[in-house]
């Protein structure tokens, strides 16, 4: 498979996707007719608009698959797809409705390529339980694409020593999911990527990312990383530990 999957899709001080432009162009094929999936926001014009901005002076033809009556038929009609960010629960809830679930895992499953940004990042890994987001929406399951075999931790945010935030961090809500399930999660910071080129996966961008495996320290892992290793995980849900 050829998968982009980048922690953020707006960076502070840059404008949309303008922090990674560079990849993202040289990742589509050139000329592409883009099917952008809006579905995370509920302002789905609005949200196509900006995708469009964005990357139509680069050359890339945006179609939002809203603009489709059949949604599916858009997606079988383009060189790429991107799923874009906003709420995760909302984006996997409508691609179950739509029947874009299945139509989209097959279709990059068969070499179409995927870029992923947050919540379209999310959708790539198998389930939603590491989302950062609320359930704003309960879709029929957590079960997303399944692109990779391990878990995608978008945002990853360490913690602050100087906070007087008294909640759980970011790594202590990992630790609790590692104890209950036994799968990998890649935690990206904003301005990271993953690019997975078949067999072969890399830590991309300006920050390191974190990794972190049940019963083992976290692991800070430097841009162009390599993480292949993480394509052969065997991801067990509902593992508690002993």
């Amino acid at each position: 498979m050829n998968l982009l999957l980048l922690s953020n899709s707006t960076q502070y001080g840059c404008g949309y996707l303008e922090h990674a432009l560079d990849t993202v162009t040289a990742f589509l094929p050139a000329n592409a007719r883009l099917a952008f999936v809006p579905y995370a926001l509920a302002d789905h014009t609005t949200y196509t608009a900006r995708v469009r901005e964005a990357l139509e002076p680069s050359g890339i033809t945006v179609r939002g698959v809203h603009e489709n009556p059949d949604p599916a038929a858009e997606l079988a009609a383009s060189d790429a797809v991107f799923i874009g960010g906003g709420n995760s629960f909302r984006l996997l809830d409508a691609l179950y409705r739509t029947g874009l679930r299945e139509a989209v895992r097959d279709a990059v499953r068969g070499g179409l390529p995927y870029m992923g940004a947050s919540a379209g990042t999310n959708m790539a890994a198998p389930t939603l339980r590491t989302s950062n987001d609320m359930p704003i929406v309960q879709p029929p399951s957590f079960e997303a694409l399944g692109l990779v075999p391990f878990q995608i931790n978008p945002h990853y945010l360490d913690p602050d020593p100087a906070s007087t935030h008294k909640g759980e961090t970011r790594e202590e809500r990992l630790t609790e999911f590692l104890e209950e399930n036994d799968v990998p999660v890649l935690g990206l910071r904003e301005g990271s990527w993953l690019r997975v080129d078949g067999d072969r996966a890399h830590v991309r961008g300006a920050r390191p990312a974190r990794l972190f495996s049940r019963a083992a320290t976290p692991r800070e892992l430097a841009p162009d990383s390599d993480v292949s290793r993480l394509l052969t995980t065997e991801p067990r849900f509902d593992a508690p530990a002993r």
